[in-house]
């Protein structure tokens, strides 16, 4: 038995959720590409959760389930508020708040498919509502309740920044969400079907999957990216910047993935996102060092940008906090969590691999007063 790094290459299961083939990622078979170009998030959702997209009547229904289960319950916002809030990361609020959800849902320990799929909607709903709801407490504002005449990606804004956002914004927003949603068998979808094989509940799986979510070299990535933005500063900087960087051989956030070796198809929908948007709000620069970053970084390097270096200065361009970034991620990818989750109770198998033994062997206890 011979052990595989990372497990990098293995495969450890069967799923019809979404593929990567060839450099090429899939929905359940449908392009990236078509699917950001024309799908509403909740349309991603529903293929997700039921392998196919819905009908307009279908579509209607769960935007309607998702609006009317948005709300959370006041605990939470309490519990945030007694948080000594700066020292708080709202990943570490976002996983706490998940888990706190179970213990004011009577169905939570209901494993039937019909309580799964209730809860996969409430999920799903009140996720955006608690990370928006930290970021206002946070600054001292009172949460703003969500809107039923709203769109997903129109109402995390909305109740982000108290205003009604504009067509633009939203379009950036849904797309970023449709190109988050699922990624095969990444880290945290992973750990949430490992956690959920031993036929523990939803909300745990998603809790685990948020944990996972919360490392820098999962998630918390683009956030990374936008710190190094606004180390840098201006653009007449990037080149010393990103030079010494690389000669000190400091890993530079937001380029390679492992299973792309011709680009993330991923990066380039959030590119041109990025530069409309930093257009519109006048920070220009932000998108311009970018561009530069890839160039220097792809040349010398050989390494191109994945979803979370764009993914950066089109969210900064939405006035959303930079620790904020990798909570949204969790909002758009419990879609996908919750499609891993439900796919894993379906033809459930504990999961439990084995491990290469590289320590001592033969080893004879000592009594302690002879060591």
């Amino acid at each position: 038995m011979s052990a595989t790094k990372g497990l990098e290459g293995v495969v450890a299961t069967t799923s019809s959720v979404s593929s990567i083939i060839d450099g090429v990622l899939r929905y359940n078979g449908y392009n990236i590409d078509d699917l950001a170009e024309h799908a509403s998030f909740e349309e991603v959702v529903f293929l997700l959760w039921n392998n196919r997209l819905p009908t307009e009547k279908e579509l209607t229904s769960l935007k309607k389930e998702l609006a009317e289960n948005a709300k959370i319950p006041q605990a939470i916002i309490d519990q945030f508020k007694s948080y000594a809030i700066d020292e708080v990361h709202p990943m570490a609020a976002l996983r706490t708040a998940t888990s706190t959800l179970a213990l004011f849902d009577s169905e939570a320990d209901d494993s039937s498919e019909e309580a799964n799929r209730r809860k996969a909607i409430r999920l799903q709903a009140q996720l955006p509502t608690i990370v928006t709801a930290f970021a206002r407490v946070r600054a001292g504002k009172e949460p703003i309740e969500p809107r039923n005449d709203l769109g997903f990606a129109a109402n995390f804004l909305y109740m982000l920044n108290g205003e009604e956002p504009d067509d633009i914004s939203i379009d950036a927003f849904n797309k970023a969400l449709v190109l988050h949603a699922d990624h095969e068998l990444n880290a945290s979808t992973f750990t949430s079907r490992v956690c959920v094989a031993t036929l523990s509940d939803i909300y745990s799986g998603v809790t685990a999957a948020i944990g996972a979510l919360k490392g820098p070299l999962h998630g918390g990535a683009n956030e990374q990216v936008m710190k190094m933005l606004a180390d840098i500063g201006e653009e007449q900087y990037v080149d010393e910047y990103i030079q010494n960087a690389l000669d000190n051989k400091v890993k530079i956030m937001g380029f390679g993935h492992r299973v792309y070796k011709n680009g993330d198809p991923r990066a380039k929908h959030l590119r041109e996102m990025s530069k409309q948007l930093t257009q519109i709000t006048g920070e220009k620069k932000w998108y311009d060092m970018s561009v530069r970053i890839e160039e220097i970084v792809t040349e010398q390097k050989g390494l191109l940008p994945n979803v979370d270096f764009y993914s950066a200065s089109v969210y900064h361009s939405l006035g959303i906090d930079h620790d904020i970034f990798t909570p949204i991620f969790a909002v758009s990818r419990v879609s996908g969590w919750i499609a891993h989750i439900l796919e894993q109770y379906e033809n459930n198998r504990l999961i439990r691999p084995r491990a290469e033994y590289v320590g001592p062997a033969d080893q004879k206890y000592v009594p302690i007063n002879e060591r």
